[in-house]
């Protein structure tokens, strides 16, 4: 991701800031540019005249404290290109939903960032009632019901908002074996499900899938039965980025998805802040002493030759901190393949 400064002062702010430590001034993001802008303290008047003229406007959602974009059209619902694929959102006259429901939002923005940074089409279920992408974020209703279950149908990406609250996270990881669990790498995953509807299945190119990551035809529910019995097959870790990942092709493929984002984006924000590790390797574009832009890589390899030393580096320095490694996944030989797959697919010029 990117450095974000203040259009007013020029201070350095994150991706979620809505205020300017430095000068005070209220900010919002861009999306089509990019970039943060500056609003008067009060009101919604931009301090750009320029962008006066644009007429832009806060996200609906500002006024809940869960989104910090702009709307940078005249559509209709009031919400930018973010929130204007939520189909339900959870009770807010539960005050632990609504905290919940802010750090869900923060998390579906760094998604939206990179799909955006990719050029991926976004549809929603407005435009498409089919096939457009749409989030439900639900909550536990505490009653003998079944548990709301994280997952995607037809477009549809279904979240408990309990996984923002760190502590059930952390059990759910824990219970569930999982050495990585995260909001971010909940979208990333799930969205991966969607654009395998999109990217693979819509484009007839199952064979091209198939001979990369295995025959999605082999039933779906009796293979996570049989992982969630029995654990991952052994020696998973020769072919797959994750355990879950080997329990089906279409959860193969989505885990992958979601590496290779962690990878770009993450890559992205080391070079953006002069991060460097100086690998060894003949691409010129990875010497990384000048800009090197994760998100127009050339392939998977320049990417990983980046990556893995960058990992090395901050996995040694939380060890030193006590801490878990930031990254704890190795990439063998296969899974190199399978990246290179989604970077070959997410690249290809639009059908």
């Amino acid at each position: 991701m990117r450095i974000f400064h203040c259009s007013n002062c020029t201070n350095v702010v994150h991706f979620d800031n809505d205020a300017c430590v430095g000068c005070g001034m209220r900010l919002a993001y861009r999306p089509s540019r990019f970039g943060m802008v500056a609003l008067e303290q009060d009101n919604d008047v931009f301090r750009d005249p320029a962008e006066r003229q644009a007429a832009l406007k806060p996200c609906a959602n500002a006024g809940n404290g869960a989104c910090n974009w702009l709307v940078e059209d005249d559509h209709a619902s009031g919400y930018c290109v973010a929130c204007r694929h939520n189909q339900t959102i959870p009770d807010l006259s539960i005050r632990r939903n609504v905290e919940n429901w802010r750090r869900i939002e923060v998390a579906k923005r760094y998604l939206f960032y990179s799909l955006m940074r990719f050029g991926l089409s976004l549809v929603t279920r407005t435009q498409d009632p089919e096939k457009g992408l749409g989030f439900e974020f639900l909550a536990d209703d505490g009653m003998a019901g079944s548990p709301v279950l994280t997952g995607h149908a037809n477009g549809l990406i279904t979240l408990n908002v309990a996984e923002a609250s760190d502590a059930e996270r952390e059990a759910r990881r824990v219970s569930l074996g999982e050495p990585f669990r995260t909001l971010i790498g909940h979208f990333r995953h799930e969205v991966g499900h969607y654009y395998w509807d999109r990217l693979v299945r819509d484009r007839r190119d199952q064979e091209a899938f198939r001979s990369v990551f295995g025959d999605e035809r082999q039933d779906y529910g009796a293979a996570l039965q049989q992982h969630y019995a029995q654990g991952p097959v052994p020696g998973w870790e020769q072919s797959y980025v994750s355990a879950y990942a080997a329990s089906h092709p279409w959860e193969d493929f989505a885990e992958t998805w979601a590496h290779y984002f962690h990878i770009v984006d993450a890559l992205d924000t080391a070079d953006a802040f002069g991060l460097r590790t100086y690998p060894q390797t003949k691409s010129k574009q990875l010497a990384l002493t000048g800009t090197f832009d994760s998100y127009r890589a050339l392939d998977a390899r320049v990417l990983l030759d980046a990556w893995v030393p960058l990992t090395i580096a901050i996995n040694s320095i939380n060890r030193s901190m006590g801490q878990r490694d930031l990254y704890p996944f190795v990439l063998s030989a296969p899974v190199v393949d399978k990246l290179q797959y989604i970077h070959d697919l997410i690249h290809a010029p639009a059908a």
